[in-house]
């Protein structure tokens, strides 16, 4: 968790006002997360923290590819993403004062710095697609083409409708239906 350190923002120094952050996000960083989905990435976050009396707002802009595995034919390719979201973390203190949901969180008002490594990571992680095809991508020279004629040749053929002999039980259905 040494190399998360770089994530630590302490706000108790900084003026109220804007102040702007910029990190970068390599293998590094996914290294640090167990199971993590992205273990291959080359990401810049831009960080606009606004400090308030009563509360932080961090605006996230994160730009740049991920590699991640194709669904098809498993050749990894590149993904360009951009991300941009708000967190904000109001100070209380009232330590029973769990007000926590996606886009507001407490800190305690003796708190000194502030870790964004998990939402730069979950924001990351979300930012994944469900399923991954390098030729959707625009990214056909990735693709495994041995990888994909393989598959071919495992897949079963369509015979023509013509081609079919009809199944009796079927045509006793049919005539049921048609009743």
């Amino acid at each position: 968790m040494k190399s998360l350190q770089q994530y630590h923002i302490p706000f108790t120094g900084l003026k109220s006002g804007k102040h702007h952050f910029s990190f970068e996000v390599n293998d590094d960083f996914f290294g640090e997360f167990e199971y993590s989905l992205v273990k291959n990435a080359k990401l810049i976050v831009e960080l606009e923290l606004d400090k308030q009396d009563t509360m932080l707002m961090l605006n996230f802009q994160i730009t740049g590819s991920i590699f991640v595995n194709c669904d098809t034919c498993l050749a990894a390719f590149p993904l360009e993403i951009e991300v941009k979201e708000r967190q904000i973390a109001k100070f209380s203190n009232d330590v029973t004062l769990e007000d926590d949901s996606e886009e507001i969180m407490v800190l305690n008002k003796n708190e000194h710095a502030f870790d964004i490594s998990g939402l730069i990571y979950e924001y990351i992680n979300l930012a994944v697609p469900y399923i991954n095809r390098c030729d959707n991508e625009g990214n056909a020279e990735w693709c495994d083409q041995e990888m994909i004629e393989k598959l071919k040749s495992f897949s079963v053929k369509v015979e023509d409708k013509e081609n079919d002999i009809a199944d009796p039980r079927w045509d006793a259905l049919k005539k049921i239906k048609n009743n």
